[in-house]
């Protein structure tokens, strides 16, 4: 078995790795780059547009980004840093824009206002201290509040329409939002490396990573068509692989990955085509959480564009599967269990009842009680005009806790091994909108070298490179408004 060594190897076939290797591309032009992908096309698993609800995180809309302290205040830094961290991904798939990397952005990337909707004195009570916090932030200087359903029918219809006379509602809303098919970004930007050099192998399956004495990594892979097996030497490896990318992580040995373990969480959303229903809605609209519901549970009734074509969906209803991928193994989670990992999730599984006790609720809950729930959201809801969809497979991080023994983190973590030849990234949302600012700091972290020599190329590709779009009103005007004339946002 010939053996061939390249510079990066990317494995998964997702948002992450298409970022990464398009980003290392535009950096090093002259490295070759070679990935695997385990299915017969690309962003077929969570970067799929119909396994993720497209919002374009940007914290406009998401409660869970600014939860109440127990004394009932709020902090606005964490909102903050995620639209941050957002914008640098929109002026990053700009340039590439621009520079005719990826053509027709509507085909990824289209206007859609942002939401919040809650219900009952104490919920209207929090969006309106939540609303007059942000409304001095410079990149949340357009957001909207009101309490009164005639406005609230104005920006979306169906959430008004045949609801309880006198129910205390409010509404929040950002009318510059977005709605991001990051299953057509992905299949654009691995166009693009395709056609740069890049190889890109698909239906070829990653079995072992070896760790060799000049510091290099030995991937051993075997293509599904003909069980071929590949040997390759590369230079830096990156994990991509979704809620693969733990199992991954752990055949390589790296001591970095010792205490992470994975807690898969599956879900279902209701969707419409009907026109007559998706005419009426044009919103990614965001509620409030239920008791020991994970963020990216948090129910939602949202604008979804996908090749053209406009839906409507709602949930997510979550539920639980041992599976790492939705295309996964039922025997994924009992695989990943370590004997450095089994504490951290012990502790994990003692902590959270309320979790527990949530999930098992959804996993019993009829079609009957998911129609009830969308309509809270929408009144006039017609169980005819919906049908369930298995939503993407998200496993959520288990890691060591010096007090508590182990902790569930929400969100993502980039893993890297002490030399840098090796990363993957670990989590859920909001990854994918966010990983431009995740991909920056990863090169930086394991490329010392050139990172220096690439800060001047990253700051022609991203404007607000090395500053804070929030710090000055001019400065996030400017920037939101140029990015959205490139991307073609505007409104006329």
């Amino acid at each position: 078995m010939s053996t061939k060594n390249v510079d990066v190897v990317l494995i998964g076939g997702g948002i992450m790795s298409a970022t990464l290797g398009t980003m290392i591309r535009r950096l090093q032009p002259d490295w070759s780059i070679l990935v695997f992908e385990k299915l017969s096309e690309v962003a077929q698993e969570s970067s799929n547009p119909w396994n993720n609800a497209g919002t374009g995180h940007a914290a406009l809309a998401e409660l869970n980004y600014m939860p109440e302290a127990p004394d009932g205040s709020l902090e606005a830094s964490k909102a903050i840093n995620i639209n941050e961290q957002f914008q640098v991904s929109r002026q990053f798939w700009a340039s590439l824009v621009t520079d005719g990397v990826l053509p027709d952005p509507e085909n990824f990337i289209n206007p859609t206002p942002h939401m919040t909707f809650v219900r009952g004195e104490a919920n209207v009570d929090y969006l309106r201290r939540r609303y007059e916090l942000l409304r001095e932030e410079p990149l949340f200087a357009g957001i909207e509040f009101s309490d009164d359903p005639r406005v609230i029918y104005t920006w979306a219809p169906l959430l008004v329409r045949e609801r309880v006379k006198g129910e205390t509602i409010a509404a929040t809303r950002f009318e510059s939002g977005t709605d991001v098919d990051f299953g057509s970004l992905t299949s654009n930007l691995f166009d693009y490396l395709r056609s740069t050099g890049a190889d890109i192998r698909l239906e070829t399956e990653v079995k072992k990573l070896k760790k060799q004495k000049d510091g290099t990594w030995t991937i051993s892979v075997r293509e599904r068509v003909g069980n071929t097996p590949l040997s390759v030497n590369a230079k830096f490896v990156f994990v991509g692989a979704g809620g693969h990318a733990l199992p991954l992580l752990q055949k390589s040995g790296i001591p970095e990955i010792k205490g992470f373990g994975g807690f898969p969480i599956s879900g279902q959303f209701f969707r419409t085509d009907n026109p007559a229903v998706v005419a009426q809605h044009n919103a990614k609209v965001y509620g409030k959480a239920a008791v020991g519901a994970p963020p990216m549970s948090v129910p939602h009734l949202d604008t979804r564009v996908v090749d053209g074509q406009s839906s409507l969906l709602f949930g997510p209803y979550a539920g639980f599967s041992p599976k790492f991928l939705k295309r996964g193994s039922w025997l994924d989670l009992p695989r990943s269990i370590r004997l450095h990992n089994l504490g951290p999730m012990l502790a994990v599984a003692r902590d959270n009842g309320d979790l527990m006790k949530y999930l098992i609720g959804e996993l019993l809950a009829s079609k009957k009680k998911k129609l009830a729930a969308l309509r809270e959201f929408m009144p006039t809801a017609k169980a005819e005009d919906w049908y369930l969809i298995t939503a993407g497979q998200r496993v959520q991080v288990m890691k060591k806790d010096a007090k508590k023994g182990g902790v569930l983190q929400f969100g993502t973590e980039v893993i890297t091994s002490a030399d840098g030849s090796i990363a993957g990234l670990l989590g859920a949302s909001p990854g994918a909108s966010t990983a431009v600012p995740i991909m920056i700091d990863l090169v930086a972290r394991c490329f010392p070298e050139q990172y220096p020599v690439w800060e001047k190329k990253l700051a022609a590709m991203i404007p607000s490179f090395g500053t804070k779009l929030n710090d000055t009103r001019k400065a996030a005007e400017k920037s939101l408004e140029s990015t959205a004339r490139v991307l073609e946002l505007t409104r006329s």
